[in-house]
């Protein structure tokens, strides 16, 4: 059995070398390449620089006014309240109050927006 074994490796050994018995040549890694030192060039003229323009945005968002244009449409929306199902039922008038009170503590929020193309500022008061 050892010997059929021996003479399968042989051959198998044999054709992986070649027909001359030479071993195959091992594959070569690229060589590493060395840090090259950093190019000095001279500096562009300030006329040939393109400026990236950039859009800057402030938007002022009054929180009060907007209080007073939503409250209307709230009460009138408070009768819905009432179709929810009694256990998830919260008083409606307390919820249209809770969310004024939100709305209000927003006030002094900063928002900005900062992409490379625009900057967006939104102050809430």
């Amino acid at each position: 059995m050892s010997d059929i074994f021996h003479a399968g490796l042989r051959d198998a050994v044999a054709e992986a070398r070649g027909a001359s018995g030479v071993p195959a040549p091992r594959p070569r890694l690229p060589a590493r390449r060395l840090a090259t030192p950093p190019v000095h060039r001279p500096p562009v003229p300030a006329s040939e620089l393109k400026v990236a323009k950039r859009t800057v945005l402030t938007l002022w968002l009054p929180l009060t006014p907007l209080w007073v244009l939503l409250a209307p449409f709230a009460l009138l929306l408070t009768p819905l309240l009432y179709l929810a199902p009694e256990k998830d039922r919260v008083p409606p008038f307390r919820t249209i109050t809770t969310l004024g009170a939100v709305l209000l503590t927003m006030s002094g929020t900063k928002v900005d927006v900062d992409t490379p193309d625009a900057l967006v500022r939104i102050r809430i008061f």
